[in-house]
C-alpha cells in the first residue's frame, strides 16, 4: 500500500523533534455548490528539528511514532 504525501504549512515547531503541519483542502458544499476551505493541522516527526514556522513542507505517511504522531516531514535537497 503506498504511502500517503499532503503538502502543507509549519504552524508551531517549539516542540523536540514534532512539527505541527496544517494542511488545506478545497471542497464543494454538497448542497450551495460553493468551494470551501477545510484545513486539519497533523503532528509530524521532524528528526533534526528543521522546520521552521510558515514554512510549506511535505508530510509522509508512517508507522505510528507516539500518541499522536503518524506522519513524517520529508527532506527535499534543493539544489
Amino acid at each position: 500500500m503506498p504511502r500517503r504525501i499532503m503538502q502543507g504549512s509549519v504552524v508551531s515547531a517549539k516542540a523536540d523533534k514534532t512539527a505541527i503541519i496544517r494542511v488545506e483542502r478545497i471542497v464543494m458544499h454538497p448542497l450551495y455548490k460553493k468551494v470551501i476551505r477545510r484545513s486539519k493541522k497533523y503532528a509530524a516527526h521532524d528528526e533534526n528539528n528543521t522546520c521552521k514556522e510558515g514554512q510549506v513542507v511535505k508530510i509522509r505517511e508512517c508507522s505510528r511514532i507516539s500518541k499522536r504522531k503518524r506522519w513524517e516531514v520529508l527532506i527535499e535537497d534543493k539544489g
